[in-house]
């Protein structure tokens, strides 16, 4: 919509049209309106001077100059009015979107920053293997020479078992070190426990060190026979088979907690638990302890 002030040479457009918006929102400012609010006291005379001699030429009267002060004011203020109005909102919204990117751009950077000290930073889980095996005793409990517990003796299928692991602890991380707590081992045959678990110390473990753990079974030293341990006739059976063919296939099982502290930054506990398959040579010669390892197993770990 277009609209002319009265007694103005020149249009005043009032519009609302999303060009004339853009256009005026580059300063974020109303566009200058050439009227008699903006005209000095001398312009103003000349232009009501020549208005009166066309209106005279014409026949008609001309208009009143005050009233056409007042008109032409009201017509100025109502389009100020009205180009402020639409500027401010458009100016908000783009001032709104800055703001917002900005946000966003802050957030990616920030998002960015911590994934790169977390993968710089970040702890890797150790790695654990088996570097030596002695098995001393391993028999059913008929064939223990002096069982510690009579009861268990007397239970119809038993096993009496003195073992000894290495187990080598390596911490792959140049930058976080290790700590190791409430560590608990225990060596099982087909699925069943055949010794008393063991307790082990709390460990330190720096940054790219290995630690060699060696957990006993079945109360080594002391010089008796192992404590038998219950278990199935299925067990009873499969160990004389593999005593016989001189391989026997063990399980040793590393339980406790683990944390990691890289610098300033530590983790909570975490829960450990490692696995590994042993498989030794082992028969009528247990007793000479020692036994060859026939497979080196890289442990499962998880933490």
């Amino acid at each position: 919509m277009q609209r002319h002030a009265r007694g103005n040479a020149y249009p005043v457009i009032l519009s609302s049209s999303p060009c004339f918006r853009m256009h005026a929102c580059a300063h974020c400012s109303v566009m200058p309106a050439i009227d008699a609010v903006h005209e000095t006291p001398k312009r103003r005379g000349k232009r009501e001077r020549r208005r009166s001699k066309r209106h005279k030429g014409r026949g008609r009267a001309p208009w009143p100059a005050a009233a056409r002060t007042d008109n032409q004011a009201s017509d100025a203020t109502a389009m100020e009015t009205s180009k402020k109005d639409n500027l401010c909102d458009m100016h908000r919204s783009r001032r709104r979107a800055r703001v917002l990117a900005g946000a966003l751009l802050a957030a990616l950077l920030a998002a960015a920053a911590l994934l790169a000290v977390y993968l710089t930073y970040r702890p890797a889980k150790p790695q654990v293997s088996v570097s030596r095996a002695a098995v001393y005793q391993l028999e059913t409990a008929g064939n223990s020479s002096s069982p510690a517990d009579p009861a268990a003796a007397a239970a119809p299928y038993a096993i009496a078992a003195r073992a000894q692991f290495t187990l080598l602890l390596h911490n792959p991380s140049d930058r976080a070190a290790v700590l190791y707590d409430g560590l608990l081992a225990y060596v099982t045959y087909r699925g069943e426990p055949v010794a008393p678990p063991a307790e082990l110390p709390a460990v330190v473990q720096e940054l790219g060190a290995d630690v060699a753990l060696t957990p006993s079974f079945g109360g080594l030293g002391g010089g008796a026979g192992a404590e038998p341990v219950p278990v199935s006739e299925a067990t009873v059976r499969a160990l004389a088979g593999d005593c016989a063919a001189r391989r026997v296939l063990l399980r040793l099982v590393l339980l406790g907690r683990v944390r990691y502290r890289s610098g300033l930054f530590r983790t909570g506990w975490r829960d450990l638990f490692v696995r590994c398959d042993v498989t030794t040579g082992v028969g009528v010669d247990a007793g000479a302890g020692g036994v060859p390892l026939l497979e080196y197993p890289q442990c499962f770990v998880d933490a």
